[in-house]
């Protein structure tokens, strides 16, 4: 386990329906130090959100009952998770799904298939913002 990226402990949740990204997610995160939590679709997720709160969440866009921007919108309408990061997931890489990520209050958008670098690239992002000043 390579924990010399500062991600050791660091709790992740994933929510997406495809069992494949979440999978492949939970592979790189934990190969990094990760603690994953996983969701199957955002109505999955929102009991794990409070009892777990994770450090970044990863939501999908396109999910059934309740779908990525709605998911983002519930999550940054709670006080306590307003300032957790959101990231959406998402196949589509256009200006308006970009858009409309932001608009829910999305703070990053990644591109699926993502890589595991690209994933941790983002993570290592908000954790250096999180971080308390040295």
């Amino acid at each position: 386990m390579d924990n010399s990226n500062g991600l050791s402990g660091k709790k992740i949740m994933v929510i997406d329906d495809s069992n494949t990204i979440r999978r492949s997610a939970e592979i790189f995160l934990e190969s990094s130090g990760c603690e994953v939590i996983l969701a199957t679709d955002g109505f999955d997720a929102m009991s794990k959100i409070i009892d777990n709160q994770p450090d970044i969440i990863f939501v999908d866009i396109v999910m059934p009952r309740l779908d990525g921007y709605q998911t983002c919108m519930l999550i940054k309408k709670n006080l306590h998770f307003q300032s957790t990061p959101v990231v959406m997931l998402s196949s589509k890489s256009g200006l308006f799904d970009k858009a409309r990520g932001k608009m829910a209050g999305s703070d990053e958008y990644l591109t699926k298939p993502f890589t595991k670098e690209e994933l941790l690239s983002v993570i290592q992002k908000f954790t250096l913002q999180l971080s308390p000043a040295n």
